[in-house]
């Protein structure tokens, strides 16, 4: 890795993980070269990334007229390409399924920032992963830490400690919160993240995804992986070992830090845009344990990965659904977990889900909470 560079392809680079790992590239232009680049409808920041960082394979779903000698494909062949060394899932909801699926069985790393598609089939993912010798590495802070943690240690886990900010409105009683704006919603405060992911974050239904990711990623069952309530957003995950002994992960919340450890890993790079904590100041830490009752996404998605199958695919689609609703005015923010509930509970489960199931369940979820909005509206 010292003497290479390393090529790679970015799903979902005008998304914030998208921007942020491009701010990396920058930094090391001797290490990093940008092989493929894929975005969504931002076609103006797609067009400036594709002149400054030249990638050789291109994607834009809304189909932007790209430059002479540019090559447009899909992101199914972009990932799989042979000059590619990793794929970086930055994309939202199901749209980086079928590339990371394509990717690992071309034997190569994936480095996932996008929540959705670990839940929504992570059986899968970690067969083909197996089958083919690709690997899977984290770049949610919190899994991110948990994996820093881990380095060095033997896998006897008495339990994980995912930490959670508890977003904008902890402490809000319920008339209060059936009255947020989705002004209010998006503005989180401590992380930059995309709309889709700031709502999620401020219902903590992200942290019922990253228990789902947590479970997968390091085979560990439910039991052993808890959500605590950290305001300062200093401590990104803690290890406990069966000693009693516990490791934590420690950084300002800056994304571009666990971007940067997937990209260079087992390697630590020294990047001066990315700033250390400052110890000289004072930091309270302080943790306290999670109201479910106030938290209702947050027990829907942990019980729904707790049944396997297909909810997991049901859950993430009929909360994409419901948020979508909730910004564009239709629905309260309260109802984003009544549509997410009544869509769950209305599905009948495919055990041992393949692709074809997983993504017919998620049409299937899609179509049903949309249907059960519009019976409140």
């Amino acid at each position: 890795m010292k003497n290479k560079v390393k090529n790679i392809v970015l799903l979902g680079s005008t998304g914030s993980i998208g921007q942020q790992t491009l701010d990396i590239v920058r930094v090391f232009q001797d290490k990093l070269r940008v092989t493929g680049l894929a975005c969504g409808n931002n076609t103006g920041l797609f067009l400036q990334q594709v002149s400054e960082f030249n990638p050789k394979l291109t994607y834009c779903a809304a189909g932007a007229r790209l430059p002479a000698g540019v090559v447009q494909t899909t992101m199914e062949e972009m990932a799989a390409h042979p000059q590619a060394d990793m794929v970086i899932v930055a994309t939202t909801g199901k749209a980086g399924l079928a590339p990371a699926i394509a990717a690992l069985k071309a034997g190569k790393t994936v480095a996932i920032a996008n929540k959705e598609i670990l839940v929504m089939a992570g059986a899968l993912l970690k067969q083909i992963a197996a089958q083919h010798k690709g690997a899977i590495l984290p770049v949610d802070s919190e899994h991110s830490a948990v994996w820093q943690c881990l380095q060095g240690e033997a896998p006897e886990i008495s339990r994980l400690l995912l930490t959670a900010s508890g977003g904008p409105f902890f402490g809000w009683p319920a008339e209060k919160l059936r009255e947020v704006t989705a002004a209010q919603a998006l503005n989180h405060p401590t992380w930059k993240m995309g709309k889709k992911v700031t709502v999620d974050s401020a219902t903590l239904f992200n942290k019922g995804l990253e228990v789902i990711e947590a479970h997968w990623l390091f085979n560990l069952p439910f039991d052993k992986i808890e959500v605590v309530i950290h305001r300062q957003s200093i401590v990104h995950s803690m290890v406990e070992f069966r000693d009693g002994s516990v490791k934590a992960q420690l950084s300002a919340p800056d994304m571009r830090l666990p971007i940067q450890y997937a990209l260079f890993y087992p390697e630590r790079m020294h990047n001066p845009g990315i700033q250390p904590l400052d110890f000289k100041k004072a930091h309270n830490l302080t943790f306290e344990p999670v109201n479910f009752a106030e938290y209702p996404c947050l027990k829907l998605a942990v019980n729904a990965g707790k049944l396997g199958s297909t909810y997991p695919a049901v859950l993430c689609a009929a909360d994409e659904t419901a948020v979508e609703l909730f910004l564009n005015n239709s629905i309260s923010f309260t109802e984003i977990a009544t549509i997410i509930e009544k869509t769950l509970d209305m599905h009948r489960p495919v055990s041992n889900p393949g692709l074809e199931d997983i993504l017919r369940s998620d049409k299937w979820a899609c179509e049903t909470a949309l249907k059960e909005a519009r019976k409140d509206i």
